[in-house]
C-alpha cells in the first residue's frame, strides 16, 4: 500500500542550527573587537559553512521524493557526542549527511586521503585535510550505540547486521564550482562523496534499486523521523569565552607587576611553566576542534589535560603506556601533544 501513496513532499522537522547562532554571535563580537583577526576569520568560515548548508536545504526542499529532514542533530551516548548536519529519512533509507563548503578542488587518493588544492595570494597551495568520511561515519557510530541501547540486546543482535544497509552516510560538497576528483578513491568511499547538485539524484538512484515490498508508509517514515528528532540534545556555547578576550592584556599586566615586586623562586617558575603549557594545550585543543569540526573533548577532556601536565610524557609511546588518553586520541593527536609538552 505504501507504494501507491502520493507522498512527494520534503518535510523539515528541524530547520534551526547552532551555526546560525554562531554567525550571529560572531557578528556581534566582530563589531566589539574589530581588530581581532581570529574572530573575523572564524566569522567568515562560519558564514561560508552556513551558506553551504542552506544550499543543501534548497536541494532537499525541491527533491520531490517524499522525505523528512532534520537539520543539525546533536546526539549523545555516555561520553560520546556527535553533531550531524542533516539526517534525511526517506521511505527506504536514512542518510547521515556531512556538509563541506571548502574552497578549492578536492582529490581523494587510492588510500582514501583527502587533498585540497587552492590558490592563495597568487600561490598554489596543496594540503591534506581530515577525512569527512571518517567524521560522518563516527557520527553514525554514536547513533548506532543509542539505537542498540534503545532496542535491547536481542533485537540489536538480530538486526545489527542490517544497520549499515538502511543507515547510509554521505559527504556533500556544497560549492558547485569545485572539481571533485574521486577517480582513484576506494569504492566504499567514492560513491559517498558527491556535490550538492547530485544529492537528490543519488537518493533517487538508491530508492530505485530498493525492493518495492520494503518501501515504508508515510506514517511509519514520520514515526521513525520523530523518534530520531527526540534524540536531539540542545547545545549552548559561550562564544565570547572561547576567545579569552582581553586575557592577554591581563596576563601581561600581572607578569609586569610580578617582575617589579617579586623575585621568582624555582617553585614559582615551575608553576608559570605549567600554566604556560596548560594554555598551549588548551589553544591546541580549541584550534584542532575547530579545524576538525568536532567537540573539544574529542581531542582531550579536562581530566586528561591535568593528567598530561602531571605525568608529562616525552613520547607517543610513553603517552600510550601511561594510559593518559584513549588509543584513538593518542594516535590522532599524540605527536602534536608531545611536541607541546617537550617545548
Amino acid at each position: 500500500m505504501a507504494l501507491f501513496e502520493k507522498f512527494r513532499d520534503t518535510i523539515f522537522l528541524k530547520t534551526d542550527c547552532e551555526l546560525e547562532r554562531k554567525v550571529e554571535a560572531l557578528k556581534k563580537l566582530n563589531e566589539m573587537y574589530p581588530d581581532n583577526k581570529e574572530i573575523a576569520q572564524d566569522l567568515f568560515m562560519a558564514e561560508q559553512g552556513l551558506w553551504g548548508e542552506k544550499e543543501i536545504m534548497y536541494e532537499l526542499k525541491n527533491a520531490n521524493i517524499g522525505m523528512y529532514v532534520i537539520h543539525d542533530l546533536n546526539i549523545a551516548f555516555e561520553d560520546f557526542k556527535a553533531q550531524i548536519d542533516f539526517v534525511v529519512i526517506t521511505r527506504g533509507y536514512i542518510y547521515f549527511i556531512e556538509c563541506k563548503n571548502l574552497i578549492g578542488n578536492i582529490t581523494v587518493t587510492d588510500k582514501g586521503d583527502f587533498i585540497r588544492e587552492y590558490v592563495f595570494e597568487g600561490k598554489k597551495v596543496k594540503k591534506g585535510i581530515y577525512s569527512p568520511i571518517r567524521q560522518v561515519d563516527r557520527q553514525k557510530d554514536v547513533f548506532r550505540k543509542i539505537w542498540a541501547k534503545n532496542n535491547g540486546k536481542l533485537f540489536s543482535f538480530i538486526y545489527d547486521g542490517n544497520f549499515d544497509k538502511w543507515y547510509k552516510t554521505m559527504v556533500v560538497m556544497a560549492k558547485k564550482e569545485n572539481i571533485l576528483n574521486t577517480k582513484y578513491a576506494p569504492k566504499d568511499i567514492k560513491y559517498r562523496i558527491i556535490r550538492s547538485d547530485a544529492l537528490v539524484r543519488q537518493i533517487e538512484y538508491d530508492l530505485s534499486k530498493l525492493d518495492k515490498d520494503l518501501v515504508d508508509s508515510k506514517k511509519r517514515t514520520e514515526k521513525i523521523a520523530q523518534a530520531i528528532l527526540n534524540l536531539n540534545v540542545p547545545v549552548e556555547v559561550d562564544y565570547e569565552a572561547t576567545y579569552n578576550l582581553n586575557k592577554e592584556n591581563e596576563v601581561a599586566t600581572l607578569q609586569e607587576t610580578e617582575e617589579i615586586t617579586f623575585k621568582s623562586t624555582d617553585e614559582q617558575q615551575a608553576n608559570i611553566d605549567k600554566e604556560c603549557l596548560r594554555e598551549k594545550l588548551k589553544t591546541f585543543r580549541t584550534e584542532t576542534a575547530k579545524s576538525m569540526k568536532i567537540p573539544p573533548y574529542y581531542v582531550f577532556n579536562n581530566e586528561e589535560l591535568e593528567m598530561l601536565l602531571e605525568k608529562m610524557p616525552t613520547s607517543v609511546e610513553e603517552l600510550k603506556e601511561q594510559n593518559i588518553l584513549p588509543l584513538v586520541k593518542a594516535k590522532v593527536h599524540g605527536q602534536k601533544i608531545i611536541d607541546i609538552l617537550n617545548s
